[in-house]
């Protein structure tokens, strides 16, 4: 340590009584800093500007970050729900199965053990796939909406009321949560009037 070169120190005596001054002339005389403490005093400004700006980084890099999170879990829930009614519309094929079965059934056999049983097995399907948010749609009786049913065929009424209604379900629709999982196929009444030829 002896051996560093000493930083020139240059101290100055502000003791007015030391000097010979009087007070008045003291007052007069500008306070100055010494250099190194002005300097000192630049450093630290620096530093704090330094710090000022690292902490507006780091709360832009937070800010960003966060947003980042909330878009991937959106994403995320929309990629399991997308995924979710793939499944769902998928198996809504098989309760189409089991219907035909018990139509089938019925048909050759009514009343039989194994109708029952294919009924039984559709009920317990059917409240599962309710458990999971699945719901039959209704359609019969309602006035034909696009979004809700797929038209298959159109019935001829006589009644001009009846006319744009749902008459009857080809194939049943069915919804998951408040959107539609599958429109109702269905048959929709036409207003025939007797009196023109058509």
């Amino acid at each position: 340590m002896a051996d560093e070169p000493q930083p020139d120190i240059h101290v100055v005596d502000r003791r007015w009584w030391a000097r010979g001054d009087t007070a008045a002339d003291t007052a007069e005389a500008p306070f100055e800093k010494p250099s190194y403490v002005q300097e000192l005093e630049a450093r630290v400004a620096a530093k704090d500007e330094e710090l000022r700006a690292t902490l507006a980084r780091y709360r832009e890099a937070t800010a960003e970050f966060e947003q980042a999170r909330v878009r991937m879990r959106r994403d995320v829930g929309k990629e399991v729900e997308r995924g979710t009614r793939a499944v769902l519309a998928g198996l809504l094929d098989v309760v189409d199965n089991l219907d035909r079965a018990v139509e089938s059934g019925r048909a050759a056999s009514p009343g039989s053990a194994l109708v029952q049983g294919v009924e039984l097995v559709r009920a317990q399907f059917l409240a599962t796939l309710e458990g999971h948010g699945v719901r039959p749609l209704d359609a019969v009786g309602l006035r034909f909406d696009p979004s809700r049913h797929e038209a298959a065929t159109t019935v001829p009424v006589l009644d001009a009321a009846q006319d744009g209604v749902v008459v009857g379900v080809i194939r049943q629709g069915y919804t998951f949560g408040d959107d539609v999982l599958r429109p109702a196929v269905v048959a929709v009444a036409a207003f025939q009037n007797e009196g023109v030829p058509s």
